[in-house]
């Protein structure tokens, strides 16, 4: 484990600085927005205290993604998608205390904040690389034709190229050509499939992971075999994990710990006692019968 807590700056603090007292004239009153001011004084949330795999549960709006960032902008932790920060986002940052161990530059490097974004592009660059494979794989079908069928005579090394693809035309058949120029198709998938080979190819051993709302994409068996992956990263690959996330399957993960930012005080709970996981428990409860 490398992170052990995590510690906001307090609304004595907060005050402060948005009110100066030994300077009332400085008072920050021509911005229209203080985020992340003003969010976790409310909330009566200090200290966040962290195992190997660490939950961080509420529904939108609850502060979960922005105690990401804040982790990850005061740890220099690198991620890829943009994310909403204001003026005053780096002077809270900077404010935040931590305890770590073992958090060594190599760890720094190779750990990282992944989020849905991140994800979504992934997915739209595979789709945009097979129509680009696909559009090739048309032109060259064209190029097929016109070569198999063309007169040609080299004059020329600058023809060497023109010549070969010449000959192939006229010793292969149209698929065979095809196939031998161009590239194959990125494996086919679904696109919960496609995400889940995310995690897997990003996620490697010794580092620190922040995750937001993983299960996005992702099907309920798949939001699973993912539970079981970042359990077995955890246990036996050295990686620690602190996940925002609303899905019961991840929350149900053994020998976690999970802030229900819901609460006042936030405070750590049974993944059972979660309302969204009420919610489900109650509804499948009521049609017992129709399982029977």
């Amino acid at each position: 484990m490398y992170l052990q807590e995590f510690t906001l700056p307090g609304a004595g603090w907060e005050e402060g600085y948005l009110s100066p007292v030994d300077n009332p004239e400085m008072k920050r009153t021509c911005y229209t927005s203080f985020y992340p001011f003003r969010i976790f004084p409310q909330k009566q949330l200090d200290t966040l205290r962290f195992e190997p795999v660490t939950f961080l549960y509420g529904g939108n709006g609850s502060g979960k993604t922005t105690l990401l960032n804040l982790i990850a902008e005061r740890l220099q932790v690198k991620r890829g998608a943009r994310y909403n920060r204001s003026a005053f986002f780096s002077d809270y940052a900077a404010a935040c205390r931590y305890e770590a161990l073992r958090l060594t530059d190599e760890i720094r490097e190779q750990s990282r904040m992944i989020t849905s974004d991140d994800v979504f592009d992934y997915l739209l660059d595979l789709r945009c690389l097979n129509d680009g494979v696909d559009q090739r794989r048309e032109d060259l079908l064209a190029e097929y034709q016109e070569e198999r069928y063309a007169s040609f005579r080299m004059k020329s090394l600058d023809d060497y190229e023109k010549l070969k693809r010449n000959n192939d035309a006229k010793r292969m058949s149209g698929s065979n050509y095809v196939k031998h120029h161009v590239m194959a198709n990125v494996p086919v998938k679904s696109n919960g499939q496609s995400a889940f080979g995310f995690f897997t190819e990003h996620i490697r051993e010794n580092a620190l992971y922040l995750l937001d709302e993983p299960e996005n994409s992702l099907a309920a068996d798949l939001q699973m075999e993912l539970s079981q992956f970042l359990e077995n990263a955890a246990r036996f690959y050295h990686c620690q994990f602190i996940i925002a996330t609303h899905s019961p399957f991840l929350l149900a993960m053994k020998h976690c710990r999970i802030y229900d930012l819901d609460a006042v005080p936030v405070q750590a709970k049974r993944w059972t006692e979660l309302e969204n996981v009420r919610t489900y428990f109650d509804f499948f409860n009521s049609h017992r019968a129709d399982f029977e």
